[in-house]
Formats: structure tokens, sequence, C-alpha cells
């Protein structure tokens, strides 16, 4: 019994902002325009926001795989992805070039500062919300192993039903 509860407490503590709405930040995006975080919506249809940075092998493997079925994803359920770079100021000049170059179709946000960042919890990267079409967010996982990316459809499908 002290197994289940403390493997259920683990399962609680890994969704730290289960439900909670999306914090303002107010972030550029690659082309720099002004966008406060917690404005990002999808008319009402379930959004991924994924947490990368250039540097980061996994994080682009992610994002390359979901870029192959995206327009798949979003004809099934709507959804928008939301690629957030948290790579440093001094690196930012990196993502619009690395986005361009992956013929990626997603919105995709700087954080330089880290901010919106530690407002979701996220601690390290690749790092994956779902929001559902209320705002709310109710799905969170971290890291990417291939084929990882069928974890984050299958969420999408549930909130389709």
């Amino acid at each position: 019994m002290k197994k289940i509860t403390m493997l259920i407490m683990g399962a609680l503590l890994a969704i730290p902002s289960a439900f909670a709405e999306l914090p303002s930040v107010l972030l550029k995006d690659v082309n720099g325009n002004t966008v406060n975080t917690a404005e990002l919506s999808n008319d009402g249809k379930p959004m991924v926001i994924s947490f990368w940075a250039t540097w980061c092998k996994p994080c682009k493997r992610e994002l390359k795989a979901i870029s192959e079925v995206y327009p798949d994803w979003q004809d099934e359920t709507g959804v928008k992805l939301v690629a957030v770079s948290i790579d440093e100021a001094q690196n930012a000049a990196k993502v619009k070039p690395l986005v361009d170059g992956m013929n990626w179709e997603y919105e995709v946000l700087l954080d330089p500062n880290g901010e919106f960042k530690r407002q979701m919890g996220v601690s390290d990267v690749p790092h994956a919300f779902i929001v559902d079409g209320q705002g709310n967010v109710v799905w969170s996982h971290k890291g990417y192993v291939d084929g990882g990316e069928e974890e984050i459809i299958e969420e999408l499908r549930k909130l389709a039903k």
C-alpha cells in the first residue's frame, strides 16, 4: 500500500501545474513581436507548449518528429504547437535560422531570461505541456525518447473526444 501511495504522489508531483492557467510573461516571437503567454490560445482547441533549446539534441529530435506528423495532428485534433526556446540572449539569434531550416510550422517564442520557464516549473528541456481549449494545463512531460511524440497525440485525442 505504501508503494502505491508513493507512486500516486510521484505522479501528482510530476504535473505541478495540472489544471493551472498559463502565467503572464511577455516574450518575443522570432519576428520580434511581443506575446503575453497568458493570452496564448487556439480558439477553443488544444495547444502543446514545448520548451526547447538549440543546443538540446533531444529537443530538436522531438520537434522534428512532431513536425513530420503535425499536419495530421492538426487535422485530427486542431492542435497548435508553441515552441518556446530557452536559449540565452547571446544564442537567440540562432533560433530563427534553425526553425526556418527545419521548416517548422510552429509558433516560436523566445524566453532568454527563463521567466516563462521558471513560472511553468520547467527544470530541464525538452519539457512539453498540453493546454486544453479552456486554457488549462492538463498534461506535462519531461524528456524525449524516439517515439515519445505518440504519448502527446494520445493525450490530445483524449481532449478531442
